[in-house]
């Protein structure tokens, strides 16, 4: 059957879409359900990216602000010195936490270590086990067509996961496991310096933004990664969507977004 294409056939197109674009997103069309009914394309897409983050960034500072405590721990490795080798090694010797006795291997990451967008996921899952990589199975399938509908090559982006190693039977990933693993994802991050990290999935946004807002109420804005300057977009992941595609019209927003923040970031550059 293949990857469920995730556009829907009436979404209204941009009349100015360039051509190139208008294939790529042919790619994706899908009909609607009876119970589904077409959104408009989102509003703040066309509107100045810079004034769309100083508007957000006082909501997300608000979100966090109602949160308890983060919750991730302290406790993460010191890896703030390691080369991407050194790093590599660590993380597939690494037993900081009871995963490493179900793993196959660990899933490190993969892409262009110099990268403008980086996408951080929740953690491996069956596939990723077996080869090493992520996203490979049916969501990284997905997770390449979406980004094709915004004119990126996935091996133009840096891909990681919270965790390194596949929770069994792909259960949630457990904070003390992503507690374990936050200095190689750290680590990743700095060695890369994105201009925009795409979170995909609600575990992963809250690990990384370090809140418990819901994901509904994190999507449409640009945030910023704590202790850091480094911008931030949440969206769903793929494997939500291959289980709800009704909520892929609203992925493709989350979408349009990081493309009209990284071209607003050109513009200025």
């Amino acid at each position: 059957m293949g990857i469920p294409l995730w556009i829907p056939k009436d979404w209204p197109v941009d009349e100015e879409v360039s051509s190139s674009t208008e294939a790529s997103l042919a790619l994706f069309k899908e009909p609607l359900t009876s119970a589904s009914q077409p959104l408009n394309p989102p509003s703040n897409t066309s509107r100045n990216l810079t004034d769309l983050f100083a508007e957000t960034s006082q909501t997300k500072i608000t979100a966090q602000a109602n949160t308890a405590k983060p919750l991730i721990a302290s406790h993460a490795p010191d890896c703030s010195q390691l080369t991407w080798a050194e790093l590599e090694a660590h993380v597939t010797a690494c037993k900081l936490c009871e995963l490493h006795k179900t793993r196959t291997q660990t899933v490190f990451g993969s892409g262009n270590q110099q990268a403008r967008c980086m996408i951080i996921g929740e953690a491996p899952g069956a596939e990723e086990d077996r080869q090493g990589l992520p996203f490979v199975g049916k969501s990284g399938k997905l997770l390449t067509n979406m980004l094709a509908s915004i004119q990126i090559a996935r091996d133009d982006i840096y891909i990681a996961n919270i965790l390194k190693c596949r929770p069994p039977n792909n259960r949630d990933p457990k904070p003390e496991e992503a507690a374990a693993c936050r200095g190689y994802l750290e680590r990743q991050i700095a060695l890369v310096q994105p201009k925009l990290i795409l979170v995909v999935g609600r575990i992963a946004a809250h690990n990384l933004l370090q809140t418990n807002t819901p994901l509904g109420r994190l999507r449409g804005s640009v945030h910023t990664l704590p202790n850091s300057t480094v911008p931030v977009i949440v969206t769903y992941h793929p494997a939500y969507l291959l289980r709800q595609p009704a909520e892929k019209r609203r992925a493709w927003q989350d979408l349009q977004l990081a493309r009209d923040f990284l071209a607003s970031l050109s513009a200025t550059s």
